[in-house]
């Protein structure tokens, strides 16, 4: 900065100080506009992740409540007579029965 002023008088000084000045402040204005852009880019995805989970957890509550209830049932099943056992062993093989032909569905359209 100071081989800028060598023989020249001070007004030249000042106004080569002041396009310097100038020229930074809008470099610097230019990193403040894309930091802010960047800002509002990141709270508006924060946001859009924020619903999204909102939603899971709606999901996961309303599922939580059908397996506590169905786990309900079935202690209630089990803790009863003879007759029920019979009944509980057919409805498990049974469920284990679609369960595998479903696997074998999904894993021959997949291929």
């Amino acid at each position: 900065m100071a081989e800028w002023g060598r023989g020249q008088g001070p007004g030249a000084m000042e106004d080569m100080l002041d396009v310097e000045n100038k020229r930074m402040a809008d470099s610097l204005a230019s990193k403040v506009t894309r930091l802010k852009s960047l800002a509002l880019d990141i709270d508006k995805d924060a946001d859009e992740q924020n619903r999204y989970l909102d939603g899971m957890d709606s999901d996961f509550m309303s599922v939580t409540g059908l397996l506590t209830g169905s786990v309900k049932r079935f202690s209630t099943m089990t803790r009863s007579g003879r007759d029920n056992r019979k009944l509980l062993c057919s409805v498990s093989a049974g469920l284990i029965v679609v369960f595998f032909i479903l696997y074998y569905l999904v894993s021959k359209a997949g291929t």
